[in-house]
């Protein structure tokens, strides 16, 4: 049966790791937010996938800019400079005496609501940021066999429907394209524009070699 292209060798630490929230570290298991938060309710908030080796991020100054080119696309304030935000998430790997082949997820939602309203101006806190390091590297075999993927119904939309270049906690559409793949027997989810060209995968970029050059 696939399993997907994020699947990764089990490794016991991450039943231990510390979770970051608003600054705050907490056990995997208490890691908690409100369920009136925007990113709960609504999905309304940014995020980045990071890659930690040799104690360095990799890329972080790409993914520092899209993350806050997307928040003000949302007309949302991080709180935090980017130098600032990059602290934080060494000093979460820090705290879990993390070097090496890790995933960091970060995401940032506009914080917590008054009530279950999609008016940003019904906020009433600073931005949540969550930052989560795992230890993940992958399946060896998915490298010695590659994946296979399945071109889904479920188009990647104009910019003015959704943004392709946000990266934002609304992933519906990658989600349906994900499992119509899955149910297809497939790893990952090819997705077209709305002209019928290739856009991307459901999680994953994609890529055209031609005569040695991407």
């Amino acid at each position: 049966m696939s399993k997907g292209t994020h699947d990764y060798v089990d490794d016991p630490r991450n039943a231990e790791i510390l979770i970051n929230i608003n600054g705050e570290l907490f056990p995997r298991a208490e890691a908690k937010i409100s369920v009136f938060d925007s990113g709960f309710i609504l999905g309304d908030g940014v995020w980045e996938g990071l890659r930690l080796n040799v104690g360095r991020l990799a890329f972080i100054g790409q993914h520092m800019k899209r993350l806050y080119e997307g928040a003000k696309a949302l007309d949302m304030d991080i709180g935090l400079s980017p130098d600032e935000l990059v602290t934080r998430v060494y000093q979460t790997c820090e705290a879990n005496g993390m070097s090496s082949n890790v995933h960091i997820r970060l995401m940032i939602s506009r914080g917590m609501k008054a009530t279950p309203y999609q008016d940003p101006r019904v906020t009433i806190t600073p931005p949540t940021i969550v930052i989560i390091p795992e230890y993940k590297s992958p399946r060896p075999e998915t490298l010695d066999k590659g994946i296979r993927l399945f071109t889904v119904h479920v188009r990647r939309g104009y910019p003015d429907v959704q943004d392709p270049k946000l990266n934002s906690h609304s992933k519906l559409n990658c989600i349906l394209a994900c499992i119509q793949a899955s149910k297809a027997g497939a790893d990952e989810g090819l997705m077209l524009d709305p002209h019928g060209f290739v856009a991307t995968c459901n999680s994953t970029h994609f890529f055209i070699v031609r005569s040695g050059e991407v």
